[in-house]
């Protein structure tokens, strides 16, 4: 008997049985009267009863499976999210990585670290790679806690994932090579600082670099900045440093940066007092401490680690450093000069060329050879007051050797924004056109020991262009040797 009906007694119902039929009675609570009477095949019956069956096994078998297939997705999310986006335990006090660091658990070095707009907001970490000992890597991506602030404060939300690692094509043959690292996590977007590890699951120990060109800017604190490499051994030319800046003052650079690793006593009085002066960015470069750094650019004649002191490196790090800060860079060696030869300064130049290459980023200037064993025979500028100072006078080496080859080696002045990756001579990775610029527009004084050493002085060509700045470049020079320490 089963009770059906709300609000009044239930109505009772009674199930007759037959051979064949079933017979339905339904009777009213309170009378007892027959209600409805029914007479259905037995097979009906059966088949109701199997439907209902049907229905309740489907359906628990739908939630079933909808409940397995939920819990699939979940768990697959989760192991994707800790390969790739591991949420780890932020460093409690994070140290902060010199601008050499080691890479932990691995044989490879990190520089510096830049957000790269034009890849979608990648971070770059600027690093020397050794080519045979490939490694997988990590990104470790952290937020600062306060992220205006300069301390060393406590990091948070500190996240890794999988890196990419770009080997520069450029290594002449040296085990390492300048590298990029890219960090693509979607975490790269809020980043302050990140590290680089072979182990995804560190932190605690890891030292990090903080993200650098956070920002795009349209607007540029200097119009010319000159990369100089860098200064190594016991470099003590401190007469020729000068006059180059000075001459470069006067052309129109506002900064110079040189990657420091050694130098003699009066250079390091010059880097000093162009540093006080604003002018000079000095970058400590410990290469050696890290690895056996070349002197040299062939591993036969300079065996070592890495090219020439790892110049690569330094030239690419650079470019970043100050690719929201000028709105173009001068990559040379610091015994050089990018002279314009028809027009009175960089800006002039640069408007002409960007007035026929809008679109291009790369400007190749040809380097010519002023050898520093042929000098003026006037002696016009052989001053008593700088014989005192170690170096050479670039004034004195006016003759320049004939071409060498149809095309000479060149340096480059750039946009920094439309440049990847560089080598000395030529650009590894850019956008748009690369233009070669025609040695009697603008050249590279490059003031050296010669080239083809046995031509003679009636063989060179004759060339006093610096001599045009004498009005104003003499006195600038004097001040700045007594600025340094250098003149009494």
């Amino acid at each position: 008997m089963i009770a059906l009906g709300i609000g009044r007694p239930p109505a009772r119902i009674a199930v007759f049985h037959f051979p064949s039929y079933y017979r339905y009675t339904i009777r009213d609570g309170y009378s007892g009267d027959i209600i409805n009477s029914t007479l259905k095949p037995r097979g009906m019956l059966m088949w109701n009863a199997g439907e209902n069956m049907k229905r309740r096994y489907f359906g628990l078998l739908a939630g079933i499976c909808t409940f397995t297939a939920f819990l699939l997705v979940r768990w697959q999310w989760r192991m994707i999210t800790l390969d790739q986006h591991r949420q780890l335990v932020q460093p409690e006090q994070p140290e902060t990585a010199d601008i050499i660091t080691h890479i932990h658990n691995s044989k490879h070095l990190m520089v510096s670290a830049f957000k790269d707009h034009r890849r979608d907001g990648a971070i770059r970490v600027i690093s020397i790679i050794k080519r045979q000992e490939l490694q997988k890597l990590y990104c470790v991506l952290c937020v600062h806690a306060n992220a205006s602030s300069r301390g060393n404060e406590t990091l948070r939300q500190c996240v890794s994932s999988e890196a990419h690692i770009e080997l520069h094509s450029d290594h002449f043959g040296y085990p390492y090579c300048a590298s990029d690292i890219l960090c693509t996590s979607p975490s790269s977007i809020e980043a302050t600082h990140v590290s680089i590890s072979a182990d995804p699951n560190a932190v605690q120990s890891l030292k990090y670099l903080p993200i650098q060109n956070k920002e795009v800017r349209k607007s540029f604190k200097y119009n010319f900045t000159v990369c100089l490499s860098n200064v190594f051994g016991e470099n003590n030319n401190a007469l020729q440093f000068v006059q180059t800046m000075e001459v470069y003052k006067l052309i129109g650079i506002q900064r110079a940066v040189i990657h420091n690793i050694s130098c003699g006593p009066e250079v390091d009085k010059v880097l000093r007092h162009y540093s006080k002066e604003g002018t000079l960015e000095v970058v400590p470069w410990p290469i050696h401490k890290f690895l056996k750094a070349a002197p040299g650019w062939l591993p036969r004649l300079d065996p070592g680690d890495l090219h020439y002191n790892g110049q690569l490196t330094i030239l690419n790090e650079c470019i970043y450093r100050y690719m929201y800060q000028s709105r173009y860079v001068l990559l040379n060696d610091i015994d050089e000069i990018i002279m314009p030869y028809k027009h009175a300064s960089l800006g002039d130049l640069m408007d002409t060329l960007h007035k026929q290459h809008s679109d291009a980023g790369v400007f190749k200037i040809e380097t010519h050879v002023y050898p520093k064993t042929e000098f003026d025979n006037s002696g016009r500028f052989n001053l008593s007051e700088w014989r005192r100072v170690p170096g050479i006078n670039i004034l004195e080496h006016i003759y320049r050797e004939p071409n060498r080859y149809s095309f000479n080696p060149t340096k480059m002045i750039i946009d920094p924004r439309r440049v990847e990756q560089t080598s000395v001579h030529t650009m590894l990775k850019h956008f748009g056109p690369l233009v070669n610029v025609p040695y009697h527009i603008c050249r590279v004084m490059h003031i050296r020991p010669p080239e083809l050493p046995l031509l003679r002085k009636d063989q060179l060509y004759e060339d006093k262009k610096l001599w045009e700045f004498e009005k104003k470049l003499i006195p600038n020079i004097n001040h700045a040797l007594h600025e340094a320490g250098l003149l009494l």
